[in-house]
């Protein structure tokens, strides 16, 4: 996704998704749904072109709306 600061990057790979999606509505001027869809093609982008960014214990598949599995 083009035109993001490269902190959203970092606050993706670093667990900081809070921050992350701030930084998406400040830069782009949306609301919070729109902010949580780029979030969520950026952090989907990043998974497929770095991988080895993500923890290995992460890298496996999560439900799309990135909420926890019951054993975590």
């Amino acid at each position: 996704m083009d035109g993001l600061p490269a902190s959203v990057d970092h606050d993706i790979l670093a667990h900081r998704s809070i921050a992350a999606i701030a930084t998406i509505r400040e830069t782009l001027g949306c609301t919070v749904h729109q902010a949580v869809a780029a979030y969520a093609q950026r952090y989907e982008e990043l998974r497929r072109d770095r991988p080895d960014g993500f923890p290995q214990e992460l890298r496996r598949d999560r439900p799309e709306d990135f909420r926890p599995s019951p054993d975590e």
